[in-house]
């Protein structure tokens, strides 16, 4: 009777310390870098790649996969249309009067590091890319810092450093943290847009300034969902480029294309010696807006990134 009684309280133990360590491993954010790519896993299961050749065009994330491993983003191979919208990006046009979002000037990677999520925390990718002009040279230095936490939310803190001469960045809706979905998923197969205000529908909120946007859809009859989120410290309140094909992106440097030229050009000037930073979240959901406590989530990636 006596060995019984200490068997018990042991297997418990076992038990709890199981618990304990399945928990733990479901919430592990773990970055394997490779040759031109990163990937992403979150619990032991896929979640995205980040690909960074030189050969590419620009740095992109894909595929992204929501809770499941389902991919949630557009196969790169022969698109419908717009093939310069690659999975998760950065990017946009009339930097210098340069076309990156439309690539016609090239983002050349030129440095990755990587570190794992601890104790539940975000995985981090720090990546340096360059925006090149028609000589081959940098424009612009991209310094990127990319959180990617447990729960699929994405932070980007973007800084643009001039490398030698003045950058402007010309009023444009093209740009500037972009994602195309899997076309199941967009408003026009039935996808639904809200915004932090309530607005629905991507009539009512393309080119709006808002917290947040979220678009969620249909894949293989399971709902999952996209969110945009915009930081109150950036140098402007960002609008929103999200359109019924599945093209969504949020961007600060479209005060008159997104107000149809009611608002006055806003050129943004960055003078060599000078920074601009931004910051932008992206929430990777299952279930719609309010299953996924989007509001909740867009609280707590503005105080993560303070």
């Amino acid at each position: 009777m006596k060995e019984d009684g200490m068997k018990a309280p042991t297997i418990i133990s076992c038990l709890l310390l199981f618990g304990t360590l399945t928990l733990a491993s479901a919430s592990d954010v773990r970055l394997k870098k490779k040759a031109d790519t990163v990937e992403v896993a979150i619990g032991g299961e896929p979640f995205a790649v980040y690909n960074f050749s030189k050969s590419l065009p620009k740095p992109f994330f894909s595929p992204v996969r929501g809770p499941g491993g389902t991919v949630l983003t557009r196969p790169l191979k022969d698109p419908e249309d717009h093939q310069h919208h690659k999975g998760l990006w950065v990017a946009v046009d009339e930097v210098n009067e340069i076309k990156f979002w439309a690539e016609q000037g090239k983002i050349e990677t030129v440095s990755v590091d990587v570190a794992n999520g601890k104790n539940a925390g975000p995985g981090k990718l720090q990546v340096v890319n360059h925006w090149l002009g028609k000589d081959g040279k940098p424009v612009v230095v991209e310094t990127t810092a990319i959180g990617i936490h447990p729960n699929r939310l994405l932070t980007y803190d973007i800084t643009f450093t001039p490398a030698k001469e003045p950058v402007t960045f010309r009023d444009t809706k093209e740009g500037l943290l972009a994602f195309r979905m899997v076309n199941s998923m967009r408003e026009k197969e039935g996808g639904k847009v809200i915004n932090a205000a309530g607005k629905k529908g991507t009539s009512e909120c393309w080119g709006q300034p808002s917290d947040w946007i979220d678009y969620y859809g249909e894949v293989d009859g399971k709902v999952f969902g996209v969110t945009l989120m915009d930081h109150p410290q950036n140098l402007r309140p960002s609008r929103y480029h999200v359109r019924n094909y599945g093209l969504f992106s949020i961007n600060p440097f479209g005060e008159k294309a997104y107000s149809r030229g009611k608002n006055p050009d806003k050129p943004v000037v960055v003078e060599p010696g000078k920074k601009l930073r931004l910051r932008y979240g992206l929430y990777v959901h299952a279930g719609d807006t309010k299953t996924a406590g989007v509001g909740d989530v867009y609280e707590k990636f503005v105080a993560a990134t303070q």
